[in-house]
């Protein structure tokens, strides 16, 4: 379960481009230093980084905006997602703003510094965060993409590979030190041959380091009556692959056990009919008395 206070960093960039109802609900944006998509930033641990970000207001009235650093992270299904105030315990810590509160004037647009700290035992790779800004209601992020100068490793696994009705599940886990964007191939063989082959795509998901997320695959067509061997083959960039596997039956039990009570009525129906045709035992001879076999000997 998610923190209650986790804000979806997508939701949160979104904010900057949805169309907006009401003029003061789209007043105001925030955006990197020169209209850039996120910050990116690379030093060696112990360094200082410096930056900037744009608040617009293209309102008539003065604009309050409060800013606040934060966490990046993956939520289970993979969207980006930032932590919440005060829940912020790595690389959001490692950020400093010059004022967390701006004033932005009418058809104004204010440049607010920022700095990040790179600590002296960070380890190398990419360190995610964002900065919050929220004014009015509304709150809107932006990326800041950190890579501490050093060693980089892209790997990851496939783990958890599972098929339930007409849904594969699987999970993929960065265990590099670099954000990776996925690619998937699915298929599957049966007992004659293969019986499934997607083609290998994009997932849209942005694999952080040391995040796992839990993806799923339908699957409306699979064998009515088979058993099958699911693999999960994941490539990325900087040669990184990884694949799994599970097995699965498929049974067609509502027609099973139609069959199973149709041959259970017909059983019950022959045991019925040959009861009915068999015949009745004889009826025992009623003993003779000792005057009727007098009788019979005499002739009478």
């Amino acid at each position: 379960m998610l923190p209650r206070l986790a804000v979806t960093l997508a939701a949160l960039l979104c904010a900057l481009c949805a169309p907006v109802a009401r003029a003061a609900d789209a007043a105001w944006t925030v955006r990197p230093g020169g209209d850039r998509p996120y910050v990116y930033l690379e030093g060696v641990p112990g360094t200082v980084l410096e930056d900037t970000l744009s608040v617009t207001n293209p309102g008539t009235k003065p604009l309050t905006v409060r800013l606040r650093p934060a966490d990046a992270y993956n939520t289970e299904t993979g969207a980006l997602a930032v932590r919440g105030a005060r829940m912020s315990h790595a690389e959001g810590t490692w950020i400093t703003l010059a004022s967390e509160s701006v004033r932005v004037p009418p058809r104004t647009r204010a440049q607010i510094p920022f700095s990040v700290t790179v600590p002296p035992g960070a380890l190398p790779g990419d360190h995610p965060g964002a900065i919050v800004a929220a004014s009015g209601g509304r709150e809107a992020g932006v990326r800041i993409h950190l890579r501490v100068s050093g060693p980089t490793l892209a790997a990851f696994t496939v783990e958890q590979v599972s098929v339930s009705g007409g849904v594969i599940h699987y999970s993929l886990v960065n265990r590099g030190n670099t954000a990776l964007t996925p690619r998937v191939t699915i298929r599957a063989d049966g007992l004659f041959g293969e019986v499934l082959r997607r083609a290998p795509r994009t997932l849209p998901v942005e694999l952080l380091p040391a995040q796992r997320v839990t993806l799923t695959e339908k699957w409306p067509d699979h064998p009515s009556l088979d058993s099958v061997t699911v693999h999960v083959e994941s490539t990325a960039p900087g040669d990184a692959r990884a694949k799994g596997s599970a097995s699965a039956t498929f049974v067609p039990w509502a027609t099973v056990a139609g069959s199973a009570a149709g041959l259970l009525a017909a059983a019950g129906g022959t045991v019925w009919f040959l009861r009915r045709r068999r015949p009745a035992d004889p009826e025992p001879a009623p003993e003779q008395n000792g005057s009727e076999r007098h009788l019979a000997r005499s002739g009478a």
